[in-house]
């Protein structure tokens, strides 16, 4: 006899004193109307609400573990670590999943076997839930995957042959560890995107990526310099407009002056020092763009 079974999905949760919007994550896991889900949750060592909160869910969650460790990439490694599904996700504990997210994953992937990651649409959500806009989401495309991260990490899936075959998540990363894996996952396999809105990603001031940009973009530079010793304009032009504008890029989209500009091609030299001649090149066509742009509105 063979198995019929739909396959297991395990999903693990990193918290560390997210008390504000811990229950709403974990609902949207409880909540999913996929049958074959096995629910982790590795916190930290909170000293907010978040005890208390857990102690709610107890008999519901398949595992809780509560001890220090050294961030998100490592709760997460020893959550999955422990784990047994074929198809594996994580969620923090500031997301959540929309409604009837996994079995449009699970269904994707089972139809699409050589796919390593299925990634849907995703929405940007403010402290309060409000939606803030569409995560610029896009089809799989390894080389524009160098230019920007188009997969929003709460609306992804991955098979866990792959991400153990990738060496699992960096937990040397705090920013970017989840971009630094569709990377080495892309270098492995195809991904697929598929239409349906999975996830909401909270944007708030407490986030990671907004309240420390300088050192956001600090990581994405060493990591992309560590990959393809090359770091594109669009990480550049970001970095400098943020630079010069000091705005938190997420509720507030950042301009491209004529002083960001200056400022990142001297910023994109020095840190392509080894291709100076390649980033000249990719920042003049991006200004030249930039010009046909202005000129046709």
């Amino acid at each position: 006899m063979t198995d019929s079974s739909p396959p297991l999905v395990s999903i693990v949760t990193p918290s560390f004193n997210c008390a504000p919007f811990l229950a709403e994550c974990i609902e949207s896991v409880l909540a999913q109307d996929y049958p074959n889900i096995e629910y982790i949750v590795m916190d930290g060592g909170s000293t907010d609400e978040t005890p208390a909160i857990l102690e709610r869910y107890r008999g519901r969650i398949a595992r809780v573990h509560s001890a220090p460790d050294f961030g998100q990439g490592q709760a997460i490694n020893r959550g999955l670590a422990g784990a047994a599904g074929e198809i594996v996700a994580f969620l923090n504990a500031d997301d959540a999943y929309l409604p009837g997210a996994v079995s449009e994953a699970v269904r994707h992937m089972t139809a699409q076997p050589q796919a390593v990651v299925v990634y849907g649409n995703a929405v940007h959500v403010g402290e309060d839930g409000t939606t803030i806009a569409s995560y610029p989401t896009r089809d799989f495309d390894r080389e524009a995957l160098k230019r920007s991260c188009y997969i929003c990490q709460p609306a992804a899936f991955v098979r866990r042959a792959a991400f153990d075959r990738a060496g699992a998540l960096n937990p040397a990363f705090h920013y970017v560890l989840d971009y630094d894996l569709w990377i080495r996952l892309a270098a492995a396999g195809d991904f697929l995107r598929i239409e349906p809105f999975l996830a909401k990603s909270r944007v708030h001031s407490g986030s990671k990526s907004v309240s420390d940009r300088r050192a956001f973009y600090r990581e994405v530079f060493s990591m992309l310099l560590a990959h393809f010793g090359y770091v594109p304009y669009e990480w550049v032009q970001g970095y400098a407009s943020y630079l010069v504008e000091r705005k938190d890029q997420f509720f507030t989209k950042p301009e491209n002056t004529f002083v960001s500009a200056s400022l990142c091609l001297i910023v994109g030299t020095l840190i392509n020092r080894r291709h100076p001649g390649k980033f000249f090149k990719d920042w003049l066509a991006y200004r030249a763009i930039g010009k046909a742009f202005s000129r046709s509105a």
